[in-house]
């Protein structure tokens, strides 16, 4: 028996706002409270999501609940899984509650699993060794699932399947079972992807997407070019029940359902048909990953070293999606510089609004990728250019940093700003002259102070 895991990814990003720069220079005060509207298109924001809800979550949810409806009583039944980021559902309850219903009616159906990620869809699991705000935001997750749902996931998935034997075993320690991530060639090598896998050096269970058949659908479903087109939901099954393994990952944006296929593909139609296609094999089973990941027995070992992160993305599946070229560098070197100071303000608007600014999508924007995965990128984007993306996110990031500065400021902030901590890599280093460092570096004032103790005379008096 083969099982069939099919996951869903359901995300809407907070697009920034193109005209920042205008509404900042035409507006002569602007308070704390008005920075979420001046940094984000809102109208924007609602628009796309009013439109995608339209042609895809709505009729796409509709097609999941008749399909469970239909062989709920059947031994076999109809299984499928979710991951949905805070992200979209602040949306939803700010824009469109009924959308949120429709999810909750197909939880309750008892067929559908919610998996847990990082809150706001950020790379913040690549944020240096102790991935403290990596953590924040899956601890904000899984509040959120268990306040909406009354559910804890036991299952998580990483903002665009990022992975590294690093992150694995910090997503361990949160007490998850299982992650899921992409089944990367050069990782896997001779092996599979259709086997349950485990971590290196712990005990976490690995999934593997099987990218070939979840792009056949993802990407390829509408593309006239491709030699299997038109993809009908039979001859899709025919491919998985010929596909040997103990489980078959299918995992895809839901957004194919509707948005990236528009409904005149014939999308609608193969998601209706493929449930009772797969069920006419007797060896094909639909399951969620939690009884996966119950049922099967790791084949083997995943070593994923941390600088050679696998994703979902492009044909690199690294993180060149996001982290590439020089703009993306620069933005997510100031997003993560931001963070001491944030964080010492110990204010929750301005936490929430740096969060936001996290998304990963705002760095995606700014690939200049070429063509092949470079298509890809243009799914909803809303920029002219790689530039004009760079362009307006460094704008809001210099102003928001001006503003925590500001803060800062203030007479009774004045201490924590003596008493801050500097990011790795933003530390003073003392030096006995020029071109030859000592090996002290500090990264407060209180380490300064010590090390005043400790230091060479000359290198004192070489900083004078």
């Amino acid at each position: 028996m083969t099982d069939i895991c099919l996951i869903f990814e359901v995300h809407q990003p907070l697009r920034l706002n193109r005209n920042f720069h205008a509404d900042l220079l035409s507006r002569p005060h602007i308070t704390k409270k008005d920075l979420f509207e001046l940094y984000f298109d809102n109208n924007l924001n609602r628009y796309v999501l009013e439109r995608a809800a339209k042609k895809c979550y709505f009729p796409a949810n509709e097609i999941l609940l008749e399909q469970i409806d239909r062989f709920r009583g059947e031994k076999r039944k109809f299984k499928v899984a979710f991951g949905i980021s805070g992200v979209f559902i602040e949306q939803c309850e700010r824009w469109l509650p009924s959308l949120l219903d429709s999810f909750r009616e197909l939880f309750e159906t008892g067929c559908v699993e919610f998996l847990d990620e990082p809150y706001y869809h950020s790379l913040a699991s690549l944020y240096g060794i102790d991935r403290l705000e990596f953590v924040e935001q899956v601890l904000m997750h899984k509040q959120l699932m268990r306040s909406l749902f009354n559910y804890e996931p036991k299952v998580f998935e990483n903002t665009e399947c990022l992975y590294n034997n690093a992150i694995a075993k910090t997503v361990e320690g949160l007490g998850y079972k299982a992650i899921l991530t992409e089944g990367v060639d050069r990782i896997l090598k001779w092996r599979s992807p259709n086997y349950v896998y485990k971590a290196k050096n712990c005990n976490l269970k690995v999934l593997l997407r099987n990218y070939r058949l979840s792009d056949d659908i993802g990407f390829r479903f509408s593309s006239r070019w491709w030699d299997q087109w038109p993809l009908f939901a039979d001859k899709y099954a025919s491919w998985l029940a010929k596909t040997p393994g103990q489980v078959i990952v299918i995992f895809m944006d839901y957004e194919t359902f509707g948005e990236h296929h528009w409904p005149e593909s014939g999308i609608h139609e193969f998601l209706r048909h493929l449930p009772e296609e797969v069920l006419k094999w007797q060896h094909l089973n639909w399951c969620t990953p939690s009884e996966v990941v119950d049922k099967h027995v790791p084949v083997g070992e995943i070593d994923v070293f941390e600088y050679n992160t696998i994703s979902w993305a492009d044909l690199e599946r690294d993180t060149s999606a996001w982290i590439g070229n020089s703009m993306q560098r620069s933005c997510y070197e100031m997003l993560k510089h931001l963070e001491p100071l944030v964080k010492g303000l110990e204010d929750p608007a301005y936490i929430r609004l740096w969060r936001h600014l996290q998304q990963s999508d705002h760095l995606y924007y700014m690939s200049t990728k070429g063509a092949g995965p470079g298509d890809v990128h243009t799914y909803f984007n809303p920029y002219n250019s790689a530039v004009e993306a760079f362009v307006v996110f460094s704008r809001i990031l210099s102003d928001f940093e001006a503003r925590i500065l500001q803060e800062f400021r203030r007479p009774e902030l004045a201490a924590k700003w003596l008493l801050r901590r500097l990011p790795v890599g933003k530390g003073f280093t003392f030096f006995v002259e020029f071109a030859r460092p000592t090996s002290w570096t500090v990264y407060s004032l209180e380490e300064f102070c010590q090390a005043l103790q400790k230091v060479r005379l000359k290198s004192i008096k070489f900083h004078l």
